[in-house]
This record gives structure tokens, sequence and C-alpha cells, in this order.
């Protein structure tokens, strides 16, 4: 009798085994693939004590790594994703970037106006669906010395003026130099430089190389190159982090944004065609725009967030990037720009 019942207890629990979904037996894990500084350990651990769940970070530290990680088996490997407004393009060209649900994102209400009204923010939406989620951004304003300058500069035609030959660091960046040397021509479209603009624009940069002492690419690097050689003026690529870091170094520095207005890179999160659970990676997005998790993003990072006004942009003109025309021609006539071609060779 034992034995007969024992083997019904048997059968019993192999039913409900097989009964049971294997998804139930198994943590479910949210993929973020991510910038420095946008997911740390700490606020990671605080979500995946709230969802139960578990969750892998990625990093990435350039927009070309984040392409060919995503670009493989269409983001398969990623769940939600931190990119840019103007990089987001390929991604929702490519199938890779999927639309998202604002409706169940409710903290995007403590978002400031400029970053909830989508529909303003170019590249956000298509064909009336969203894509992204603002979540960080940072201008790209002008860095002085406030010893050398009685009051501050209101223009980044200050970059070319001969008084400061040889104290002048510049981004080392062919998409966003172009850019900026429209904008300082006057350009009301930076991004979609004319074909018969290109010479006068290059002829515009070979004399800023003419004024500069260098080009960086980190903003480590400028903290170091600005202090080690006395610079009066930089170029913030990675605006108000630079201020910090340079700070930090104990520059007597200003910030300001001129009267041109200020490029500025927007990162959103956006969901990947590979999202395994759509509704926890729109919790996640959530979740980064609770107060303590973005202000802790500027109190650490120095960036500045989308719920907290940043004093240095507020009611200021930012340029969000956008796709250039042609990013190939950029790079190739920047080459020839560093590489010391004269202004009548363009």
């Amino acid at each position: 009798m034992y034995r007969q019942i024992f083997r019904i207890c048997c059968i019993s629990l192999w039913l409900l085994w097989a009964l049971f979904p294997v998804s139930a037996l198994a943590e479910e894990t949210l993929r973020v693939l991510t910038w420095p500084g946008y997911a740390d350990p700490d606020l990671v651990r605080l979500f995946e004590q709230r969802h139960k769940v578990k969750v892998e970070v990625s990093i990435v530290g350039s927009d070309d790594e984040m392409w060919s990680l995503l670009s493989s088996g269409q983001g398969a490997n990623f769940d939600v994703f931190a990119v840019n407004t103007a990089e987001l393009q390929r991604y929702i060209d490519s199938g890779i970037s999927v639309p998202l649900n604002p409706a169940a994102i409710p903290n995007t209400a403590r978002q400031l106006a400029r970053f909830s009204k989508l529909s303003e923010i170019p590249g956000i939406i298509r064909d009336g669906q969203a894509y992204a989620i603002p979540y960080t951004y940072s201008e790209m304003g002008l860095i002085y010395d406030r010893k050398a300058f009685r009051t501050p500069p209101d223009s980044f035609a200050v970059m070319w003026d001969k008084r400061y030959k040889g104290r002048v660091l510049m981004y080392q960046g062919s998409t966003h130099n172009f850019s900026l040397a429209a904008l300082a021509l006057g350009s009301h479209d930076p991004f979609h430089i004319a074909a018969g603009d290109f010479s006068r624009l290059s002829r515009h940069l070979v004399e800023l190389r003419r004024n500069v002492l260098t080009f960086y690419s980190q903003p480590e690097e400028a903290t170091q190159l600005y202090m080690a050689n006395h610079a009066v003026l930089l170029f913030g690529n990675y605006g108000a982090q630079q201020v910090q870091l340079l700070q930090k170094a104990g520059a007597d520095i200003g910030y300001v944004i001129p009267k041109e207005g200020a490029l500025a890179w927007l990162d959103c999160w956006s969901l990947s065609k590979g999202a395994r659970n759509k509704k926890l990676a729109e919790d996640w997005i959530n979740f980064t725009l609770e107060v303590r998790v973005s202000h802790a993003l500027t109190e650490r990072q120095g960036l500045s967030n989308t719920l907290e006004e940043s004093p240095v942009a507020q009611n200021a003109k930012l340029i969000w990037l956008q796709q250039v025309e042609d990013s190939a021609k950029r790079a190739r006539l920047w080459d020839r720009i560093i590489s010391g071609d004269q202004p009548e060779r363009f």
C-alpha cells in the first residue's frame, strides 16, 4: 500500500513539474546596454530587489561599438539601450529600435517640458510612434578663464580671435566641428550643409586650427591639457561634465552658452527588437526617471538630467544633434584640415 501511495505521489509531482512553465522557474533577466555612469551598481541592485529580477549591464565606449553590438543579430542580446537622438535614426531605419509606450512610463510626467514634449524633439517620433524617452543631455558650451575675460565671451567667434592663439583647446571631431563652424558663420541648420558651402566652412576651420593649441578627445584629457598649458578657452564638447572636472582640478573658470546657441546631445532610452519583456524594459526606463536616480546621475557624473533645470541651460537655445548630410565627407575634409592643408586648397 505504501509503495502504491509513493508511486502516486511521484507521478503527481512529475505532472506538476511538466505543467509548470519553465520561465517561472528561472529568474527573469533584463539586459541593458548603456554608457558609463548610467546604471551604477547600487541603483541596479535597487531595481533588482524591487522587481525580483536580475539586470545584466553592458557598457560601451563609443557609438561605433554600440552599433556593432546591436546590429549583429538585430539587437537580440539586449532589451533596452541608451542612444543619442542623432544615432537613434539608423536603429529605427534598421528595425533594431522598436516603438515604446510613453503611457507605461508615468515618471515622464516629472520631466521638464522641453523633454516631455516628445513631438518637439527631432528624431524621437516617427509615423506617430515614440521610439525613445530622454534621460540625460549635455550642451556643448564655451569654457573660459575668468581671469582672462572681464566679461564672459558671448560668441563662438572668440575661438578664432588671434589674441588667444595657442591658448584655445578644441574637440577632435569632424561632425561636430563642421556644425560648429556653420553656427559661427550664421547657419540656421548646421546639420545639413549645402555642397557649395563646404569650401567656405573648410577654410574657416583651417583658421581655427591655426588658432588652436591642440585637439582633445576625452574630458579628462581636456582637463589635463587646460591645466598644463594655461589655456583660456575650451570648446566644451562634454559640457557640464567638463566644468565639474576642471573645477575639481582647481581651475577658475566660467561656462556660457553663446548667442548662436549650443549644439547638444540628448541620450535616450530605447527598446531593442530583441526585448523579451517590454513591460520590464519600460519599468527600467521609468525607474531611471525617479528623482533619486536622475539626481544621482547629475551628482556623480556631472551630467544634466531631464527632471531638474540646469542653471546654464535654463532658457538657453539648445540645438539637438541630428543626422548630418554626409558624415563621410565631413571626415575626409577634417582629416585634410588637421593634417595641414592650406585654405586655398579647399
